[in-house]
């Protein structure tokens, strides 16, 4: 691509499926809507000499499993270069297959291929680079795709994007949610989806958030017969205007087709190409009794809103429970207590008496999230003592949380094992998540663990009702122990079979690659436990039946079997890869690539560049899947000219590069206690600083280059009268006079260039930014690693306030991780230790304190007496930190910074 190409790529994660195709540089134009036949001028839909021709979707579904194709056409009638932007929100569940660009008569193909070979090259290029970048993750449950791209005058750009993803059942039916938001006026806007289910399609209906039902009617085209379904959605220019008058488009909000298969036969099974997949979701089945118990947080930070939330769903859930199940409620803050301690039934009594309980409990203390479980557990557990009647129902475990455990055992690893060692994989655990203070990571291990899943409850105003659609979820169970078999000797691959239990409205699904050899008909059988009765069915399929559908549905449904196999394989393999470590986890990080590159897709541990395309620095865009869950957010600011890279893989490191260099790191963090590392000595030295809060220190200053790191301190917002006011750094400024730049770090906002109008970030953002010769990575509310070309690495660690905590109020910490290439004048409260530094210690012997030494340190040519002391290092671990042994400085820092700490108080941040 040539220099009036300028290129910027944009990967975040998101929930449903975002079209957004806009010309860059001028308002929308003024549009008006017709209404049934009514007669309406033309309407110009060229945006500053750019439209857009075509916004088309295409989605076709084989058996659950959805193929999309997004293609748009832009024109340029300008004569100059115009800057447009194709923005794509899909389905975090979904992988990226394919790619294409075609822009003034080239096309830009892309290519997938290992993360880390992809990355090489185009990290070393970065960190040279000359431009920003950013990336950044947003919404509940999607990834947003976004490129930018300069197209010449009076010219074309065709952009192509593929995905795919399995669609799950919940709640009796399959959504397919596509989000619109073109921005302005298509002249061809389609949205075309295809079904077919062998088992024929029982229900199937569309509707757009946007849309009235006057209007959906006339633009949404539906209908099903027997195996095929379709749904088109096709407004003219007159209809996606808002008002007759407006200058908007109406389109804006969800598109969705929902629709259910037929139930009548036990059997789904489809073979092809010597790969299966096989749907289990029987009808007409008694609900079993459940055993239910929820574990509750009600630690101090759920006060408020979470708590008021929290209630009304129990009181909503309360409601729906049948007279046949039995249940308890266990809450945790400092203590753990339970309402009743054991098992009751759901007599109106109980439930009216639950229901009053409910209402008076108050939020107290920590987090003792360890003991809340294993009460919980125990109460399930005693039910095997009990008659039959209870014992031999289906048992649930639910949990939520919005907080890390601070009570009793706080260590992950150790509440994992408690978990696991009490469930005794008798019955399923669900975590729920409550906001974003909390380590969701280690909810969906211990879900995973114990047969349930994890799901985040987000802090919004539908938080009643995103508990309430949970538990609707799991409210029904029509089975227990559930097992489909296949014959071992004809399968040579296959997805998770087992399952606790099966409920009502929900599907199972696996699939498994056949051994190469010629069947004639492939059996599945399926055992599990019902209410009362044991439940078993055989399934079978002959070649003949598969041959009618493939004369159906042709080559489609063959791959479409394949690649759902490949899909659920993935999905799982990176599931049980977050719970191992070292070589297990090397050995399914190895099968989850070869399966990505095999079937090409977009996984975290591949990435896609664009061969041939190229920005101003000579860097292909790289398109990368993030691991994480994500928070929805927005660009703050005015908008500015970025060159934009894809999202790196969420280091919260360096790059190998760095952690190779000389270990000479120096870091400041809580109240401020400075840590400098003397790897020369295998020892550190450490000193606060004592000074009031709004002061600005120095903490590197290079005259030659003018680079320059300052921080602000804050005071601590609980002292008691009396104590001493702790100080912690609040406020941070990055800058280099040279280029302009400048970045301010607060434990709320990262702010690139303010003084300009720059971008503002949030610590909940993930992003990369680039600009000249400076590459700074956010890692979403963990650290902020600022790297100098290669002169440097900083890294900046967020502390948030935590229940217990002895501070309360956010801070920073500050580490320099790599400094070699700083220039030898370098200065500041930690930039004068970059340089060599020696000293000696001697006369060791008890202090006052009879549990630290004192001793006799010679250091600068001066004589001092230092304490043998502990401070956290949290550059390594941002979470937890590490312990640091270190002789402590007194005074300020006195005979070992050079000068007084006073020298070092500057009037501003910059």
């Amino acid at each position: 691509m040539d220099g009036a190409m300028a290129l910027r790529v944009l990967l975040c994660v998101y929930l449903v499926s975002l079209l957004t195709l806009q010309a860059m540089s001028a308002p929308s134009l003024a549009r008006g809507r017709s209404k049934g036949s009514e007669k309406r001028q033309a309407v110009d839909t060229t945006v500053d000499g750019v439209f857009i021709r075509s916004l088309k979707v295409n989605c076709k579904v084989t058996s659950r499993f959805a193929h999309y194709v997004i293609t748009s056409q832009v024109i340029n009638t300008a004569n100059e270069a115009r800057e447009v932007a194709f923005d794509v929100e899909i389905p975090k569940t979904a992988f990226i297959s394919d790619f294409a660009i075609t822009a003034d008569g080239k096309a830009f193909i892309g290519d997938i291929k290992d993360k880390v070979t992809a990355w090489k090259q185009y990290r070393k290029a970065a960190i040279s680079g000359e431009n920003a970048g950013l990336v950044r993750a947003s919404g509940r449950n999607m990834e947003q795709f976004t490129i930018h791209i300069n197209i010449g005058p009076q010219s074309k750009a065709t952009f192509q994007l593929t995905y795919e993803e399995v669609l799950k059942r919940r709640l009796t039916q399959y959504d397919i949610v596509i989000r619109v938001k073109p921005k302005q006026l298509v002249r061809h806007f389609e949205i075309d989806v295809d079904i077919f289910e062998p088992q024929g399609i029982s229900k199937l209906d569309a509707q757009a958030t946007f849309l009235t039902k006057e209007l959906a009617a006339q633009t949404i085209k539906k209908s099903f017969s027997g195996k095929k379904g379709h749904v088109l959605f096709r407004p003219t220019v007159g209809q996606q205007q808002s008002c007759p008058t407006c200058s908007t488009s109406l389109l804006n909000g969800d598109f969705k087709v929902t629709y259910d298969v037929n139930r009548d036969k036990l059997c789904d099974l489809l073979v092809a190409n010597n790969y299966f997949a096989h749907f289990f979701a029987p009808k007409n089945l008694t609900n079993m009794s459940k055993n239910i118990v929820f574990v509750i947080d009600i630690s101090g930070s759920m006060e408020g809103q979470k708590m008021k939330q929290t209630k009304e769903a129990l009181l909503k859930i309360l409601g729906d429970m049948r007279p046949q199940d039995y249940f308890d409620l266990v809450l945790f803050g400092s203590h753990v207590q339970s309402w009743r301690g054991s098992l009751v039934q759901a007599s109106e009594a109980n439930l009216q008496a639950a229901r009053d309980f409910v209402k008076r409990f108050s939020v107290e203390g920590a987090t003792n999230l360890n003991g809340g479980l294993l009460r919980g557990i125990e109460i399930l557990n005693a039910v095997q003592g009990n008659g039959p009647e209870v014992s031999n129902q289906a048992s649930i475990l639910i949990m939520l949380t919005d907080g890390e455990p601070t009570e009793g055992v706080t260590d992950r690893s150790q509440i994992l094992k408690n978990v696991r060692e009490a469930i005794r994989d008798k019955f399923p655990l669900y975590n729920l998540g409550f906001g974003h203070n909390l380590d969701f990571n280690f909810l969906e291990v211990m879900s995973k663990e114990n047969n349930g899943w994890a799901k985040r409850i987000y802090e919004d105003h539908d938080a009643t009702q995103q508990l309430q659609n949970f538990y609707d979820q799991v409210a029904s169970p029509l089975l227990v122990d559930v097992e489909l078999q296949y014959p071992r000797d004809t399968i040579s691959a296959l997805t998770q079979h087992r399952h606790k239990q099966y409920y009502d409205g929900s599907e199972i699904m696996v699939a498994g690659r056949i051994a190469d050899q010629k069947l004639g008909s492939f059996k599945a059988e399926v055992q599990a436990r019902g209410e009362g009765q044991e439940f078993k069915t055989t399934c079978l399929v002959d070649e003949e039946e598969m041959k009618k559908l493939l004369q159906e549905r042709g080559h489609m449904l063959e791959n479409h079997v394949e690649r759902l196999w490949a899909y659920l394989t993935i999905q799982e393999l990176l599931a049980n890869r977050m719970t191992v470590e070292g070589l297990e986890k090397n050995k399914l990080s190895s099968e989850i690539l070869k399966m990505s590159l095999d079937y090409q897709f977009v996984t975290p541990l591949t990435s896609m560049t664009m061969r041939g395309m190229k920005d101003q620095e000579g860097l292909e865009p790289i398109i990368d899947k993030a691991e994480d869950d994500s928070q929805p957010l927005e660009m703050l600011g005015p908008r500015r000219m970025f060159v934009l890279s894809a999202a790196q893989p969420s280091p919260t490191r360096p790059s190998p590069n760095f952690q190779e260099l000389p270990n000479r790191v120096t870091g400041v963090d809580t109240d401020p206690h400075f840590i400098i590392h003397v790897p020369q000595k295998e020892d550190a030295l450490c000193f606060n600083i004592n000074e009031e809060p709004g002061v600005i220190l120095s903490l590197v200053q290079d005259p030659d280059t003018g680079f320059s790191v300052n921080g602000q301190l804050i005071g601590d917002k609980a002292r008691s009268p009396g104590q001493h006011e702790a100080t912690y750094f609040g406020r941070l400024g990055i800058a280099n006079p040279a280029t302009g730049f400048q970045l301010e770090v607060t434990p709320q906002n990262i702010t690139l260039n303010a003084g300009e109008g720059g971008p503002v970030f949030s610590w909940r953002d993930q992003a990369v930014l680039r600009q000249d010769g400076i590459v700074v990575t956010i890692n979403k509310k963990r650290s902020l690693l600022v790297s100098l070309d290669e002169r440097a690495t900083f890294e900046i660690v967020l502390h948030r306030v935590w229940r217990g905590s002895t501070v309360q109020r956010d801070f920073l910490g500050f580490y320099v991780l790599d400094s070699h290439r700083m220039s030898a004048r370098t200065h500041g409260l930690l930039g004068q230790f970059f340089h060599p530094l020696d000293f000696e210690v001697s006369d060791i012997h008890p202090g006052s304190d009879p549990t630290r030494s004192d001793a006799t340190m010679m250091v600068k040519n001066r004589r001092l007496t230092v304490t043998r002391g502990l401070q956290k290092d949290y550059s390594k671990d941002p979470r937890h930190g590490a312990e640091v042994s270190c002789w402590f400085v007194h005074n300020n820092g006195a005979g070992l910074i050079d000068g007084a700490h006073t020298d070092y108080i500057v009037p501003d941040i910059f």
